[in-house]
């Protein structure tokens, strides 16, 4: 029996379209029905915030994206995909081959954003299953300075906005004097007014990056590599410059 699953995309974008409503009726819905072998799941935004409370489905290898869902539709949905496995053609945005992105995303190759509505951000099995935590893993069995010269030949830049070379900042970093140990910070306070690069990073596929606290800016010099937190040489990264690094380590 073909395992069924109905995935709610539950970011900013679709909380704020009423997602979590749309969620309830679902797990109510089914309830109701007495329908075994569904799994009703939540996963982050999948980048088409302009068709939210957005839904997905999938059934004979195909994928299926429905827009617009209300709590009205949540019947008409379980009707037509579960019970009578036709599309909901109301409301259908997209089919495509299971977890084929050219059609939705056909110009892009996505790296960062690469589990973002494919997997539940608070189950670290499926990430696992992604390939999740091979990087590390394959990052512990390398000196670190070869960790930071495949940052460096990847020419990768900090994604926050100055650009400045990941991989010589993480060598400035190792090569200054820290015998009391070294601090790694990841930066997700998007401060500026109406800031949302990390947001889609954070909450679809949380296990990618390391979450940190509010951080005030200091004049500079000295540098974080000199002294950063606690006074401690300190590497600084944001969200999206450090999501990029388990693809650079396993590619």
């Amino acid at each position: 029996m073909e395992k069924r699953e109905i995935v709610v995309l539950m970011g900013t974008c679709g909380k704020s379209a009423g997602s979590d409503r749309v969620y309830e009726k679902f797990a109510s819905a089914l309830k109701a029905k007495s329908i075994a072998g569904v799994e009703l799941k939540q996963s982050g935004c999948t980048g088409i915030c302009y068709s939210e409370v957005n839904v997905k489905t999938s059934r004979d290898g195909k994928e299926f994206i429905y827009a617009w869902i209300t709590e009205d539709d949540v019947e008409k949905l379980i009707n037509s995909e579960i019970i009578e496995k036709k599309t909901y053609a109301e409301k259908l945005l997209l089919e495509s081959d299971l977890g084929d992105d050219t059609t939705l995303f056909p110009k892009q190759k996505r790296i960062v954003l690469r589990n973002c509505g494919r997997i539940s951000p608070t189950s670290i099995d499926e990430y696992i299953a992604k390939g999740g935590y091979k990087a590390i893993e394959k990052a512990l069995q390398m000196p670190p300075e070869k960790v930071v010269q495949e940052i460096k030949d990847s020419g990768l830049r900090g994604r926050g906005g100055a650009g400045f070379p990941t991989g010589l900042k993480w060598e400035l970093t190792r090569k200054n004097p820290a015998p009391e140990g070294r601090y790694f910070i990841c930066n997700a306070d998007e401060g500026d007014p109406g800031a949302f690069m990390d947001r889609s990073v954070l909450e679809g596929d949380p296990h990618t990056v390391i979450e940190g606290k509010r951080g005030m800016p200091n004049l500079r010099p000295p540098y974080p590599a000199e002294k950063g937190l606690f006074g401690k040489s300190t590497v600084i990264n944001n969200v999206e410059t450090l999501a990029n690094i388990p693809w650079i380590i396993s590619n």
